[in-house]
């Protein structure tokens, strides 16, 4: 299907587990033309590539610390402008960024001197409980950042990567007790991002315990605002 009537500037917001990548994969087959702008996909290129940026990331990676959110930024406004983005009329999708507050402030303030800022937020509210069972049945391939799940989306040949045939690994973290330090911890910086959003009038949310159930709910918000 070809994209909404009026450009479409979408970040997607949810729990780790929530099913914000499979959202995203949902939403760039239904919509021709929409562009996906995706932080961990940029910082992997970036580290693969050995670039500046990326070796600087992974030192700060290796030590377990945090990269500063102008370097993130950085990175996604240098995206959009490469793809020619950062205009009024350009439809994009921005997923794993920004996560905190002064991230928001920070891309807020550089995309609007564009004219170019979001113009909706999605949070994916999806119970907790379910989030834990997908952790507990969930590989990912740490090269390309494909992830699966042996519930509803498995691997063709358990443990193996479908496109590149490499092992799969399982996540330190991925397990209920750790990962429930995780959502406590996204929902202390996550609340002071939803209310930055519903302060600028853009902050939606659709619910559900699985993606097939989300994505219709998803896909009505956006022809109601945009078509």
């Amino acid at each position: 299907m070809s994209l909404p009537s009026r450009p479409l500037r979408l970040l997607l917001l949810g729990a780790p587990g929530a099913g914000k990548g499979t959202q995203t994969s949902k939403l760039l087959e239904h919509y021709t033309g929409l562009l996906p702008i995706s932080s961990g996909d940029l910082l992997r290129r970036e580290i693969q590539n050995k670039t500046e940026i990326g070796s600087y990331a992974s030192g700060i990676i290796a030590k377990g610390g945090l990269l500063p959110d102008f370097v993130i930024s950085g990175l996604i406004f240098n995206e959009l402008k490469d793809k020619s983005l950062l205009n009024s009329k350009a439809s994009w999708l921005l997923d794993g960024f920004p996560r905190t507050l002064p991230q928001a402030r920070l891309l807020t303030e550089d995309l609007t001197k564009k004219d170019a800022n979001l113009n909706l937020v999605v949070e994916l509210k999806v119970p907790e409980k379910v989030i834990l069972e997908r952790i507990e049945n969930r590989w990912v391939h740490i090269p390309s950042g494909r992830i699966y799940n042996l519930q509803y989306n498995p691997p063709k040949q358990f443990g193996i990567d479908d496109v590149t045939g490499e092992p799969l690994s399982k996540r330190p973290d991925d397990n209920a007790e750790v990962f429930q330090q995780r959502l406590n911890a996204y929902h202390e910086t996550i609340n002071p991002v939803k209310d930055f959003y519903k302060g600028l009038g853009i902050l939606h949310a659709v619910e559900g315990e699985t993606s097939d159930i989300i994505f219709p709910k998803l896909l009505d918000l956006i022809q109601k605002n945009f078509n």
